[in-house]
């Protein structure tokens, strides 16, 4: 595969006492240009990779069906409010591709993983991607998954203990609108990222490379911010898109619902403050009025925007129903934290979607 290679050694299944002296590819890593590896190339992915790609760096989608075809054969087309781009040729392959390509360069003996897998699927695909992150990263791969469900970060770390996963969300309201065609609403692209409170035996290390990581997503154009506390951002993203969600799908409404006094909108606050409930449990404190930031977020908003749980939803699709909304009552339950709109809402959407 043109870009990186892989480890002709086997990937380890545990760490035995914190061994730092295998990761010192990272030192290495900050005096080179490091590589991309984007699994996802919705508009999640999509729109990541090509910004990064556009700016001269070195990435790989991981892609699948006719938006994989298309950005073989034509490249890919990033419409935004502002501009629009196009990148080509495009290094895109299937994950089933890939392990043949690498399983090739394995028996060359060459080891030249990639720096860096950003992990840009929905939240019901985490665990049948989770053996492929396995297969391709190397002992130094720093995984980063930018997804709206609240924990992957450490729930994809329990399964591969031997390489460091990261925490992280992202802010960007884009899909794909034909295959090869990434479509922004908005010229908001931030990528927020980094490690967990367990992680701080790996913060001397991995500094650096998690300041180049942040500097090359800020010279793609995309606003890269390397956090101290990733629990907390990634459950200030997480009180946005779950109520939204939730509301959105219960009501069968746009966001233009939100913004109107009522019953719906008083609906979104509330479950809102069931989150911050929650972190407020969890010990991880907003520091600011989330509920006010919210409803500020929702009325900025184009009043026929839905979500992509909707979106997902009403076509048949799978979707991350479960990780974005029964995992909360899940979560409430665990932490004595009482969640009565979330619960109400999920009995009403299993009994509506039963297969979901």
């Amino acid at each position: 595969m043109e870009g990186f290679c892989y480890p002709s050694v086997p990937i380890l299944n545990k760490v035995e006492g914190h061994n730092q002296q295998k990761y010192k590819g990272w030192e290495e890593m900050d005096k080179k240009k490091l590589t991309y590896l984007v699994i996802g190339a919705g508009g999640t992915g999509g729109a990541l990779g090509s910004h990064m790609a556009h700016a001269g760096h070195n990435v790989t989608f991981i892609a699948r069906g006719k938006h994989l075809e298309a950005m073989r054969e034509n490249g890919l087309i990033v419409s935004r409010p502002d501009c629009e781009f196009f990148i080509a040729p495009v290094n895109a392959f299937t994950a089933e591709e890939c392990v043949r390509r690498v399983e090739t360069v394995r028996s060359f003996g060459r080891y030249v993983a990639p720096d860096v897998i950003f992990v840009c699927v929905k939240g019901y695909s985490v665990d049948e991607i989770i053996p492929f992150i396995s297969f391709v990263a190397g002992p130094d791969t720093v995984v980063i998954p930018i997804l709206n469900i609240f924990g992957t970060g450490s729930r994809i770390q329990e399964r591969i203990p031997n390489v460091p996963v990261t925490d992280g969300c992202i802010y960007v309201a884009s899909e794909i609108k034909e295959p090869g065609c990434i479509w922004m609403n908005g010229i908001i692209l931030r990528v927020v990222f980094g490690l967990r409170k367990e992680q701080r035996w790996w913060r001397r290390k991995m500094g650096p490379v998690l300041e180049r990581v942040r500097d090359d997503l800020c010279s793609s154009g995309i606003d890269g911010i390397l956090s101290d506390s990733i629990e907390r951002d990634c459950l200030r993203k997480f009180s946005y898109v779950s109520p939204q969600g939730a509301c959105g799908l219960y009501y069968d409404v746009p966001a233009g619902a939100f913004q109107e006094p009522g019953e719906i909108r008083d609906c979104f606050a509330g479950l809102i403050k069931e989150v911050s409930d929650l972190a407020d449990a969890m010990g991880i404190g907003f520091g600011e009025d989330i509920v006010a930031a919210n409803l500020k977020i929702i009325e900025s908003l184009s009043p026929d925007m839905t979500t992509s749980l909707q979106r997902d939803v009403a076509a048949g699709k799978a979707s991350e129903i479960d990780g974005l909304i029964y995992d909360v009552v899940r979560m409430g339950k665990q932490y004595g934290v009482s969640t009565p709109l979330y619960e109400k809402i999920s009995a009403g959407l299993k009994k509506k979607y039963p297969s979901q």
